[in-house]
């Protein structure tokens, strides 16, 4: 067993290995060389905020400044900016005193999610863990293998790329600044976390220190459900050290994440193994990190596969838009199971949790887009498949949903 390097405190968010923003002078909280296999615990990407009970109204009234809640920095010896820093994902687990998940529907205004014109209110599930497998009192007749991850893993940004970050950001929220929710996440000091840092130093970096939200350049929150066990994947580092951090663990996730808080968020721990390649960014022409798919994963045989095309709900046509096609494909999915009984919450959380395959199927036949949704029918104990006798309907249990 690797040796425990940063460990976490489940009633403490906020101790010193745990930051919430990016910045490159948060300190590194330890360090190891290349080729070195160390452990790193993780609270759940909301810092605790959210409670294994029978209300909705935590995630209704979650702080988002306050995320996401990430261990680190780490310091590998030797990296330097332009090099490719590799990492294995050996093995991942769950904390002892935290074998449970949570996955939330957003409120409207407070971050929202992918199909939030429809489903406005904050809802919640929680999730029991059986071995590598989830179930939830939330949503009967439902049991899946996990394919356990972290939503977010990167190394630190220069101060170049972090001005690079607000700038274009900024831009953008600019076209609509009052928009709801918000086109973007600006650096903001309310409950900004800053490791090690202290003081004005702290206070002055969070000014500028980019928010979590966003996958970017470095990595960051890129939600990629096969970024898992044996996984190697090469960052472009920015800065000396690299400053590897990552948090976010999801036990499980559909592709897209479509609820925002969409994942089974969890806490958890994961080990790494590092090595670089010296110059690597320059050698490979990489911008964005590369990966690749550990050999783990679940293995269901049969699913539905459910089009999506660029024509919104109003019937207007877009052209060759595939955020609008894949909406389409998992609002058409959760039209489909509300004929079994289950709530539009209830699928719409299902979706986001369940190791669905979205896919961009068509991308050159003007005007429209073709993406698909692959649900898996072998995580319900009944028959989906379409047949003569029509859907059986049922009392599918209840998410929590507040109004």
């Amino acid at each position: 067993m690797p040796k425990t390097l940063l460990d976490v405190d489940l009633n403490n968010a906020r101790v010193p290995q745990i930051h919430n923003r990016w910045h490159p002078d948060i300190p590194a909280m330890a360090s190891v060389n290349p080729g070195d296999t160390y452990r790193c615990e993780s609270i759940d990407w909301t810092g605790g905020q959210i409670g294994d009970n029978e209300s909705a109204n935590d995630v209704r009234d979650v702080q988002l400044t306050q995320v996401h809640y990430l261990t680190g920095p780490v310091h590998v010896n030797g990296a330097q900016p332009g090099d490719l820093l590799v990492v294995d994902i050996a093995d991942i687990g769950m904390l002892p005193d935290s074998e449970w998940g949570f996955t939330g529907i957003f409120d409207f205004e407070n971050g929202g999610g992918f199909l939030c014109d429809h489903y406005r209110d904050a809802g919640k599930v929680c999730w029991n863990f059986e071995g590598v497998y989830a179930k939830t009192r939330h949503i009967d007749n439902v049991k899946f293998a996990g394919l356990t991850h972290p939503g977010l893993i990167g190394c630190a940004p220069s101060m170049e790329l972090l001005e690079e970050w607000n700038r274009r950001e900024a831009k953008l929220i600019a076209t609509n600044p009052d928009r709801v929710p918000p086109l973007a996440a600006p650096p903001t000091t309310e409950n900004a976390w800053m490791g090690q840092m202290k003081g004005s130093d702290a206070e002055n970096a969070a000014k500028i220190a980019a928010r979590t939200v966003p996958g970017r350049e470095h990595g960051g929150n890129c939600d990629i459900k096969n970024l898992s066990r044996g996984s190697k994947v090469y960052f472009p580092v920015y800065v000396e050290g690299a400053k590897l951090s990552f948090g976010d663990i999801h036990f499980s996730q559909g592709d897209g994440e479509i609820s925002f808080c969409g994942a089974i968020e969890t806490a958890g721990w994961i080990d790494f193994h590092v090595e670089l390649i010296k110059g690597g960014v320059e050698k490979y022409g990489v911008k964005n990190p590369i990966f690749k798919p550990g050999p783990v994963e679940p293995r269901y045989s049969e699913y539905l596969v459910f089009e999506g095309i660029s024509v919104d709900e109003q019937g207007d046509q877009h052209y060759m838009d595939a955020t609008v096609a894949y909406r389409q494909a998992c609002l058409n999915c959760i039209e489909y199971l509300k004929k079994f009984g289950y709530s539009g919450e209830q699928a719409y959380m299902l979706l986001s949790t369940a190791p669905v395959i979205g896919m961009v199927s068509g991308i050159v036949d003007i005007p429209n887009s073709v993406c698909t949704l692959a649900l898996p029918t072998e995580i319900f104990d009944f028959d989906i498949r379409p047949n003569s006798n029509g859907p059986v309907s049922g009392n599918r249990g209840s998410a929590l949903v507040c109004s």
